[in-house]
């Protein structure tokens, strides 16, 4: 026998589970890490809540991923190319063809509609089309969040369908008020990072926890998420430095280059002291205990150097978004832009030897820091679901 709920002195009939999906892309380390940073936040705040990260590109026509991915090829032989239609994306209300998206997404749409989310989170802009395309033509009904991994973000996230947009709290927010969103949508509580950069140790603590020295500046250095950068002009710059340094090496998730790395460290002899690494998952903790971040300018990790006070020595750019991204770290004063190559050593030795001028960048870098971002953004995510 059914019991109609009005039956039920009061009480609401059970209400099926709340669910949050995460669209991310192997494009880099940000996107991922962004997503991870936010499902991590969205369980500490509300652990009975589904949240499922997806690679939406595996859920898309394979010949859209072609597409998708054919950014590289211009990348990698023609950059100059690459520079003038990122350039144009970046300017554009759609970085893309709607028709293209239409058809590319048909596999994606219909496992959103499977899914039946009640907030999806776009961490890339293409990611933040597609949805926004899915509400518009089939009149899905979950919430739309935009989060953007950079602070100079490309015009066509500003999309009518778009509930709520996260970002930093600099010029994101007039980019996107110029574009045409209302204000009441945007939360300007930064870009999130892992909810482990609110409470990072002091150095001394972080250096003991990692088996480095306390009496030798520690360098870290960066080679990207996904270790895109080119190792050998960086550590023949590195073998030039005669201060007693200890400089950890990070390579990402590329295997090859780990073991370059390691290699290298294994022939190294006297000052600077090496170590190597590939993935690590406490890069908070490495943060904490340096004195200096030699890097690619992936926005995920100039946002955690900020958080870690971490002056930042940014080399390698790629075209675009990375290029305005290592003009902004000079312009919030957080750290240097090593235009040439052969200038990284001389730089690093600088930056080592002169602390006035290290702790001017620590200054500038908490002002901007904003380690509770992430808490923010999911805690606006989760209002969305009432």
């Amino acid at each position: 026998m059914s019991i109609a709920p009005e039956s039920l002195g009061g009480l609401k009939p059970e209400m099926r589970e709340r669910r949050i999906l995460i669209l991310t892309v192997p494009h880099g380390a940000s996107h991922d890490r962004t997503a991870g940073a936010l499902k991590k936040a969205l369980a500490e705040i509300q652990p009975d809540l589904t949240v499922r990260v997806e690679n939406a590109l595996d859920r898309c026509a394979r010949w859209f991923r072609f597409y998708y991915d054919s950014y590289k090829i211009p990348l990698k032989y023609w950059p100059g190319l690459w520079e003038w239609v990122e350039g144009l994306q970046h300017r554009s209300n759609s970085t893309g063809p709607a028709w293209l998206y239409r058809q590319g997404g048909k596999k994606l749409f219909r496992f959103i509609e499977e899914f039946d989310p009640d907030v999806v989170v776009a961490t890339e802009v293409g990611l933040c089309e597609l949805a926004a395309l899915l509400k518009r033509e089939r009149g899905a009904r979950f919430r739309l969040v935009a989060t953007p991994t950079e602070s100079n973000f490309d015009q066509a996230w500003a999309q009518p369908e778009v509930d709520l947009y996260t970002v930093s709290p600099d010029g994101a927010q007039a980019q996107l008020k110029a574009a045409g969103v209302f204000p009441e949508k945007i939360l300007a509580c930064g870009m999130p990072v892992d909810p482990a950069f609110e409470s990072l140790p002091d150095r001394a603590d972080a250096r003991a926890r990692l088996g480095a020295r306390a009496d030798a500046p520690l360098v870290l250095v960066l080679f990207g998420g996904c270790g895109t950068a080119r190792p050998r002009p960086v550590l023949t710059e590195l073998e030039k430095i005669s201060l007693p340094l200890q400089v950890v090496l990070i390579a990402g998730k590329n295997r090859q280059l780990e073991e370059r790395l390691a290699h290298f460290v294994a022939a190294s002899r006297g000052s600077p002291k090496f170590r190597a690494f590939g993935w690590v998952d406490n890069i908070h903790e490495w943060m904490a205990a340096a004195d200096l971040l030699v890097s690619k300018p992936g926005a995920t990790t100039v946002s955690e150097a900020i958080n870690a006070a971490l002056p930042i020595l940014a080399f390698d750019p790629l075209p675009g978004n990375e290029l305005r991204t290592c003009a902004q770290i000079e312009e919030w004063g957080v750290g240097t832009w090593v235009k040439r190559r052969r200038d990284l050593a001389a730089n690093i030795e600088r930056l080592c030897t002169n602390r006035g001028e290290v702790q001017r960048m620590r200054a500038c870098a908490q002002a901007l820091a904003r380690p509770s971002a992430v808490k923010d953004a999911a805690r606006a995510v989760l209002k969305l679901l009432d």
